[in-house]
């Protein structure tokens, strides 16, 4: 059994693994480096580590478990009413991620619909599912939402989810929906 350290963010849960004995060390990369008075840690998946003192920010449980402590609608929330950033599925259904997390996202997704998909997010996108991403250019002052599809098109579903994210407006949105239009 391992256990984890729980912690959410504004997308969605995470989780570290989580060691508070010098034996449960054994074997990784950190036996013999960590001291007794630095435990409990927290080993990210960067080959980092720190000392958990329960009040970290975000800080949710610790959970003791044989496989991965979250499903995927926990580590990427579904649905969720301020979604910005994640990937949309043609049925509509999103699934929020931070900027950065859309591969990560697109790999738990293929491992749930797609289970032999060699690449995840070439996989979601042959299957019309939305990517919708940062359009930051480091000039712009604001962040906007792009919504990409691998197809250039979108279902009926999809079409009623962006404009109720307000995504109507935006110029790629616009090219797709007229080329979706007609298989409605």
């Amino acid at each position: 059994m391992q256990k984890y350290a729980i912690f959410r963010s504004e997308t969605g849960y995470y989780y570290y693994k989580y060691y508070d004995t010098v034996e449960s060390l054994a074997g990784t990369m950190f036996e013999g480096i960590i001291i007794p008075e630095s435990l409990p840690v927290v080993i990210d998946e960067s080959g980092g580590f720190f000392s958990l003192t329960g009040d970290e920010y975000q800080f949710v449980r610790i959970e003791e478990c044989d496989g991965p402590p979250l499903k995927l609608e926990e580590m990427y929330f579904k649905n969720a009413d301020d979604f910005k950033l994640g990937w949309m599925s043609p049925d509509g259904d999103t699934y929020s991620c931070s900027y950065t997390g859309h591969a990560k996202c697109a790999k738990m997704l293929a491992e749930k619909f797609f289970p032999d998909a060699p690449l995840p997010e070439r996989a979601l996108g042959k299957a019309g599912w939305l990517k919708i991403i940062d359009s930051w250019d480091g000039t712009q002052r604001e962040h906007k939402q792009f919504v990409y599809s691998l197809t250039g098109k979108m279902s009926k579903r999809q079409a009623d989810r962006i404009f109720d994210l307000g995504l109507y407006s935006n110029p790629e949105v616009a090219e797709i929906l007229s080329a979706s239009e007609d298989s409605w």
